[in-house]
């Protein structure tokens, strides 16, 4: 996983955090939703990410 796509995942669910706690703060359960998903997005790149460094460490072991 490249450090550029580490990075931008964890900001977009640090993003998703101040939504989530902005919307509980105002009582805005669109914004709320809103960052929630957002963090389930960022999770899911990052699992995808995950399995794409496995794939290529099996990869390199047969190769060597």
């Amino acid at each position: 996983m490249g450090i550029g796509d580490k990075a931008k995942n964890k900001m977009e669910e640090a993003g998703g955090q101040v939504k989530e706690s902005t919307g509980k703060a105002t009582g805005d359960r669109d914004l709320e939703a809103e960052g929630k998903a957002d963090q389930s997005e960022s999770k899911v790149k990052n699992a995808g990410e995950h399995v794409k460094d496995a794939a290529k460490d099996v990869k390199d072991g047969l190769t060597k």
